[in-house]
């Protein structure tokens, strides 16, 4: 599969499609409403992506951007096959992917204003980079939703410390540590597990849901709207036991029978329990309705954008 994620004209996202897939996709586009694609790499760095726009009975029109206005960069492409070969080596970060092809520079206009520091006392700049930091650890949460949270983490009636432009530079920043962090992990980590175990729950009818809601009250209230008619149980884990998890301090998953489903709430206790040693991941419960599964000892290293 390749490391990206594919938005197109009619809406759709695509996220770790295969090299034929994209070749589908680029095939594909060419009418009204379905012109053009947008191709980030996982995890998504700022300013850099590659993208196509193709009209029927014209060439394509390929462009990719490097970190910033002044490294963006376009070409016309007669053949669709070589556009798919040269964007799946993009996709594939190869060196000199775009090689035999006639670059030029895009001038996309006037260079935006330079973005002022943030005028933050020690005590609010550490807070708020603490804060940012610790959504992007938790994995849920993509640039657009952070800059949101970090432009309004420090307001105080009328008063807005910090810019949407400014928010956006420092979630930029610090997305792009944990990003450099994550190119050193290797094999398949702790949340990818319970991705894995949440998806066979959902296979043998018990609706399983990641960082789903605030909090339990929210979750119990909205968890039937998310269950198939067929559904016989839930599991779910809301955002305080992601922040939990990313804390180091192990993930409690929270579970119950629906209605008419066949099952008991220990049933479904029994069923998550197994679930997870299926995937190889260990988890402490007593067996009671009425308390959490504990999934510890845990490894929360979530992938940005995944």
């Amino acid at each position: 599969m390749l490391a990206i994620t594919v938005q197109t004209e009619r809406g759709e996202r695509f996220a770790q499609i295969d090299a034929e897939r994209l070749g589908e996709l680029v095939r594909r586009i060419g009418e009204r409403g379905d012109r053009f694609l947008v191709l980030e790499r996982i995890p998504e760095l700022p300013d850099v992506f590659a993208q196509v726009w193709h009209e029927r009975g014209g060439d394509y029109q390929v462009e990719y951007r490097d970190g910033g206005a002044e490294r963006h960069f376009g070409v016309e492409v007669a053949e669709a096959g070589t556009v798919v070969a040269a964007l799946t080596r993009w996709a594939r970060d190869e060196r000199e992917w775009g090689a035999g092809l006639d670059w030029r520079f895009v001038d996309l206009g006037t260079a935006p204003e330079p973005v002022p520091e943030l005028a933050l006392d020690e005590e609010r700049r550490v807070q708020l980079e603490a804060r940012i930091r610790e959504l992007i650890v938790c994995g849920y949460h993509g640039r657009d939703s952070l800059t949101e949270v970090a432009e309004d983490y420090l307001v105080d009636g009328g008063d807005r410390p910090v810019t949407t432009a400014q928010a956006r530079v420092l979630v930029d920043r610090l997305w792009r540590e944990r990003a450099d962090e994550q190119r050193s992990w290797s094999g398949t980590t702790d949340p990818e597990r319970i991705r894995a175990a949440f998806a066979a729950l959902e296979q043998r009818g018990i609706t399983a849901r990641e960082n789903f809601t605030c909090c339990r009250t929210c979750a119990d209230t909205e968890i039937g709207a998310e269950a198939a008619d067929d559904a016989r149980g839930y599991v779910y884990f809301h955002s305080q036991c992601t922040e939990g998890a990313a804390a180091g301090h192990g993930l409690m998953l929270l579970y119950g029978a629906f209605d008419g489903g066949g099952l008991s709430t220990v049933d479904v206790g029994r069923e998550v329990v197994a679930a997870l040693d299926g995937v190889g991941l260990a988890s402490e419960w007593d067996g009671s309705p009425t308390r959490a599964v504990h999934v510890t000892p845990l490894d929360w290293r979530k992938r940005l954008g995944v």
